[in-house]
């Protein structure tokens, strides 16, 4: 579904590219966790997924198609089918779970409705149902602002489900969160990501979090690609080359 081939970005002023010939094929189905030392090229990957960033060189292709030879219009209807979490959520505080929600349909909406900020019933009733598939269905009133961490979260998630991707993107979604809560959330992308046959790509620093529930691990050092597996290869040695760090053995992560 998404087929990276020789992906390079270079930022202008830095002395390393972010990314270096990258080659990837990642299909439906995939629950994909990208591990990395912050700086190792996770975000960078992520946004090029989705266009938000151009590459330098080589392209993402998305149903066969370069994502860099499409137009702005082209490129929005591309990430309609890609529901993007966020590490700071990108919520509007003041407005409701309900009014975040809703947000979600933006891309199928004309720009007049986005603006007077109006919904049919039926609209209404889809973003119910994704509110109740992230257990917010109590909180759907209540303005985000007055929300955990967690439930922020829920709501990004919700948010995203709506657009009816085929496509999960997290940038580091957990970073903030205590490791019981990130546990339950990664429990809620899994358990949606089964039930909606998606692709998710996952950026994530908790290697325990990646090991359980990821299908396929990627990890990145230096903008360059270094192991690309199941979760049950990535020993000691390969955490040791990633994070730069001994360990001497895996319970130590």
């Amino acid at each position: 579904m998404i087929e990276i081939k020789n992906l390079s970005v270079h930022y202008q002023g830095a002395n390393h590219p972010a990314l270096s010939s990258i080659n990837l094929t990642l299909e439906e189905g995939e629950f994909v966790c990208v591990l990395g030392k912050s700086g190792a090229g996770k975000s960078t990957l992520i946004r090029s997924m989705n266009g938000l960033q151009k590459p330098t060189d080589g392209d993402v292709y998305w149903n066969g198609k370069p994502l860099s030879k499409k137009s702005a219009e082209q490129t929005r209807l591309v990430r309609r089918e890609m529901g993007m979490i966020f590490q700071h959520y990108n919520l509007i505080p003041r407005l409701t779970v309900m009014q975040n929600v809703l947000t979600g349909m933006f891309g199928y909406r004309s720009s007049v409705k986005n603006l007077v900020g109006w919904f049919s019933k039926e609209e209404i009733e889809q973003a119910k149902k994704v509110i109740a598939d992230v257990e917010l269905t109590n909180f759907a009133d209540r303005k985000v602002e007055q929300l955990s961490g967690g439930q922020k979260q829920r709501v990004g998630i919700a948010r995203a489900l709506l657009q009816e991707p085929k496509v999960f993107l997290g940038d580091e979604p957990v970073a903030s969160l205590d490791p019981g809560t990130s546990d339950r959330i990664f429990s809620l992308l899994k358990d949606i990501h089964q039930r909606h046959q998606l692709l998710s790509v996952i950026n994530v620093h908790d290697v325990t979090l990646a090991k359980r529930y990821a299908t396929r691990i990627i990890a990145l050092k230096d903008g360059e690609l270094i192991f690309d597996g199941k979760p049950g290869r990535f020993t000691d040695e390969v955490y040791e080359k990633t994070y730069e760090m001994r360990t001497n053995s895996s319970a130590a992560y």
